[in-house]
């Protein structure tokens, strides 16, 4: 990268708030060649099979594991067409390509000073990109890594929720989960809309997740790439472990 990916200013921001408060920040990714859609199509393809999800951008935001559609195009062509087939897809561990590993440590090496003395040096640093049609959801779910998601193009809205609230996520989804016997996404009641507090994004911003916050994500009216930069510490360890 030839100048900095975070802002000074986000840094600040980001060091006050980590690791368990929403923190924006913004970002200098949203002109970087290895982010564009020409791009996706061929990292997909220097991908593990495995590590290419698709589904339909039509889904609820609650919605059972097994009740997820099966894709209706190959990975390629669902990209390539990605503003028309209403899908989203994500490229799951793209530092297993040595472009995007050098992409997401020189990005992560920024942060790090920032959040060190909160949690620890980063452990196990993964990256995760998502290409998503307009209007397409990601149904409710929560993930175990610390997260800076990076709007690269178009704009989506996050919808969070408390993560210390156990309505949003019972103590025995979360222990299921750290014995890998729960899937992502969570169970969804109507009534948790009301308590949700929305984070819009926009090419150019970026929004920290913490650990384990329940969230859904709505996509705006048009083509959608984020990159999703994520590490673990000693302190997301000892909350697993408990």
């Amino acid at each position: 990268m030839t100048e900095p990916a975070f802002q000074p200013a986000s840094l600040e921001g980001l060091k006050r708030d980590y690791p368990e408060k929403v923190c924006k920040l913004q970002h200098n990714l949203s002109t970087h060649p290895l982010l564009t859609l020409d791009a996706m199509v061929e990292l997909a393809t220097r991908l593990r099979p495995e590590h290419v999800e698709y589904n339909q951008g039509d889904l609820p935001v609650g919605i059972a594991p097994g009740d997820v559609p099966a894709p209706r195009l190959g990975i390629a062509e669902t990209i390539r067409s990605i503003e028309e087939n209403g899908s989203w897809m994500a490229l799951k561990f793209i530092e297993n390509v040595p472009e995007y590993r050098a992409l997401l440590e020189a990005t992560l090496a920024e942060v790090e000073p920032a959040i060190r003395d909160r949690t620890g040096p980063m452990l196990n640093l993964e990256g995760f990109i998502f290409v998503s049609a307009a209007n397409a959801v990601t149904p409710y779910h929560f993930d175990p890594e610390h997260n800076i998601l990076v709007q690269v193009r178009g704009n989506k809205v996050l919808t969070m929720f408390p993560a210390d609230e156990e309505c949003f996520a019972s103590q025995q989804t979360h222990e299921a989960f750290a014995f890998g016997a729960h899937h992502r996404n969570l169970d969804w009641q109507d009534e948790f809309a009301a308590r949700g507090t929305l984070y819009p994004l926009t090419a150019g911003e970026a929004l920290y997740v913490p650990v384990k916050m329940p969230h859904w994500v709505k996509n705006g009216p048009e083509l959608s790439i984020s990159l999703s930069i994520t590490w673990r510490s000693e302190w997301s360890a000892s909350e697993s472990d408990a």
